[in-house]
């Protein structure tokens, strides 16, 4: 009788484990997705191709680079001198604005999402295709599965979770910003 009590027990201890790691590593919901098709549809609508936006949480700035239908490169990172945004801003300077943050942030500020198809921040790419890309303190992501990244299945959920609700809220920026300027 306590064998086969065991023996339930360890069995049914194994398929909650294995439920577990299936739930870690079954594809997660994007926060991204739906503000990533809210900024291209705004950006098409006004017929450009690049806008920023201040980012009043952390003092620096976000900006996109849109290549329609294929990417949206996307990147964060703050100025010594603020002054250099606000000024790009105002001008609607928004591909230089990228350009200055791509190589003049303060180290150790710069964020960069690369969303391949514009789709928002993907668990993993479907059949083959490139993965998105995220680069934070100069370590690079790329969402092509946690074996291809060599993570561990939490590692790789938790890298994007990250990397998806920071790209989100990147996305609420931009969304806000470009629907000023329409």
């Amino acid at each position: 009788m306590l064998n086969k009590f065991s023996t339930g027990v360890l069995v049914a201890g194994l398929i909650v484990a294995g439920a577990a790691r299936a739930a870690l590593a079954a594809p997660q919901d994007s926060k991204s997705a739906p503000l990533a098709r809210q900024l291209t549809q705004a950006l098409d609508a006004a017929k450009i191709d690049a806008m920023a936006a201040a980012d009043p949480t952390t003092g620096g700035f976000v900006a996109v680079l849109y290549i329609p239908g294929t990417q949206l490169l996307v990147v964060s990172g703050k100025f010594e001198l603020p002054d250099i945004g606000t000024h790009r801003i105002d001008k609607k300077e928004f591909r230089e604005l990228y350009m200055d943050l791509m190589g003049a942030s303060l180290a150790g500020s710069r964020q960069f999402a690369t969303d391949v198809s514009c789709d928002g921040m993907l668990f993993k790419a479907a059949g083959g295709a490139p993965g998105d890309t995220w680069e934070r303190d100069n370590k690079t992501q790329v969402f092509e599965g946690a074996k291809k990244s060599k993570l561990s299945d939490e590692q790789y959920v938790k890298a994007y979770g990250e990397a998806d609700a920071q790209y989100a809220r990147f996305l609420e920026l931009l969304v806000a910003q470009a629907n000023l300027k329409i």
